[in-house]
């Protein structure tokens, strides 16, 4: 009876999936993959799934660029699309593009057009499914050009299977736009779009270009009154695959951050994240930041001790054994007590942030060649001055006469934070070897732009296509 009970309570347990698993998950972005064939399987519903899924899978087309480019009227989108799609070999896919569709949906499109009506939603979101399925964009890929227009445009999209790998949105001052709007030409024929200033045609492009039909200033308020309105929502139904491009530069800065961008693939992993940076840097903090937002498991390595102390398993003895003596806990001991928590099925289901590693380079060889490796590591940097500057005790105002004991704590607190500045510096080179593609961020701001700059790369897993 005992036997059946035990049993039974076994069966209602978590699956707890093994390490190693999830390191060969990360390794072959197997979550990615079964995310994209399941996608495909909803979206198409073809008759012999296993044949489809194949076919998928030999398919090329898994890889091509799927692009969406936002931003406000004279931004710059139509020049920066057209430029990514003659290097990606993409198409090219506007609202003036849409509008010559010869099917009756694209007729009825039309003609809310020419009576300077908006295209409802449904029926714009038909135009863009059908466009992308054709032949050229499923084999080439896309770039979706100012398409969406709304959150609501976007979200039906996502159920209708029209999901882009990547988001661009392009963002600049009002007084740039209006200058860049003035000069605003249009080759009739091609379509491409010039500047009187900045971007002249040339040859028989500048015989024919045109100023845009809606080159007056009046037009471009209310476009941007619009557009600020619908800009937040759509943004946010693409904010984990979604960078910001600052369009206020030379083209070719923008067109080169916009493709670095595109050249990067989005991963879903279990999050397995590094935080290393001398004292003072804001680790901690930046940890729990993080740990709230993704739900991981925030682990700090100078308190795992005192957790194993109160841990009632054999490794939990050990540590007791030797804080009960007054005796140094051994390296080895605490290994144990690190991959321990590592391995809790917290940790493995949630993913975890590990910060204030001992800066021994043995703890970081044996976490890299550990079934814990980590799958991001930051270095936060900052200077001695400003680590000595957070991190001790000074007296209010050099007027105001410290009592002894301020002094001689100041004083102590000063020499131990030297003392950690000096170990992490010895071996900062070496912890670069260990992870040569950790990501350099500057802790010395306010530590929201840190949180914002750990953030965003974290969204990311950065893989040349």
């Amino acid at each position: 009876m005992e036997a059946k009970v035990m049993m039974m309570e076994e069966s209602v347990q978590p699956l707890r999936v093994p390490p190693q698993m999830s390191i060969y998950a990360d390794q072959h972005n197997i979550i990615h993959l079964v995310q994209t064939m399941v996608s495909s399987l909803a979206v198409d519903q073809p008759e012999d799934p296993i044949a489809y899924l194949l076919l998928l899978l030999q398919d090329s087309s898994v890889h091509v660029p799927r692009v969406v480019l936002l931003g406000a009227p004279a931004v710059g989108k139509t020049t920066l699309a057209g430029r990514l799609c003659a290097d990606l070999g993409a198409v090219h896919v506007t609202m003036e593009t849409l509008l010559d569709d010869p099917s009756p949906a694209g007729q009825e499109a039309r003609r809310h057009a020419l009576k300077q009506e908006e295209v409802p939603d449904d029926l714009l979101v038909s135009l863009i499914q059908g466009r992308l399925k054709e032949s050229d964009c499923f084999n080439t890929g896309w770039v979706l050009d100012g398409l969406p227009q709304t959150r609501l445009q976007a979200r039906s999209l996502q159920q209708g299977g029209v999901i882009p790998k990547h988001v661009v949105l392009l963002v600049a001052g009002e007084d740039v736009l209006l200058e860049r709007h003035r000069g605003r030409l249009l080759d009739p024929l091609t379509r491409d779009v010039y500047h009187e200033t900045f971007a002249r045609p040339r040859e028989e492009a500048a015989r024919r270009a045109e100023k845009s039909a809606d080159a007056h200033v009046g037009a471009l308020r209310a476009h941007l009154q619009r557009y600020r309105c619908k800009v937040t929502g759509l943004s946010s139904a693409y904010r984990h695959i979604l960078t910001t491009v600052d369009a206020d530069q030379p083209p070719l800065d923008v067109y080169q951050q916009a493709l670095a961008f595109l050249r990067t693939r989005r991963c879903s992993r279990t999050p397995r994240v590094l935080l290393l940076g001398p004292p003072g840097s804001g680790k901690r903090l930046q940890a729990k930041m993080l740990a709230d937002k993704y739900k991981m498991v925030d682990v700090c390595c100078s308190d795992l001790l005192r957790w194993a102390e109160a841990d009632p398993s054999s490794v939990g003895e050990e540590v007791r054994t030797y804080v009960q003596h007054n005796r140094t806990v051994p390296k080895s001991v605490s290994w144990k007590v690190f991959q321990e928590r590592l391995d809790g099925a917290d940790c493995s289901q949630r993913g975890w942030i590990l910060h204030h590693l001992p800066c021994d380079l043995q703890h970081a060889k044996h976490l890299t060649e550990s079934l814990n490796a980590p799958n991001r590591v930051f270095f936060l940097e900052l200077t001695d001055d400003v680590c000595l500057q957070r991190t001790t005790i000074t007296p209010v105002h050099p007027s105001v006469h410290a009592a002894p004991g301020d002094v001689s704590q100041c004083l102590d607190n000063t020499r131990s934070v030297t003392q950690a500045l000096g170990v992490y510096r010895t071996h900062t080179a070496g912890l670069q070897c260990v992870f040569p593609d950790g990501v350099h961020v500057d802790a010395d701001q306010d530590p929201q732009c840190v949180f914002e700059a750990l953030d965003k790369q974290l969204t990311i897993q950065t893989h040349a296509h």
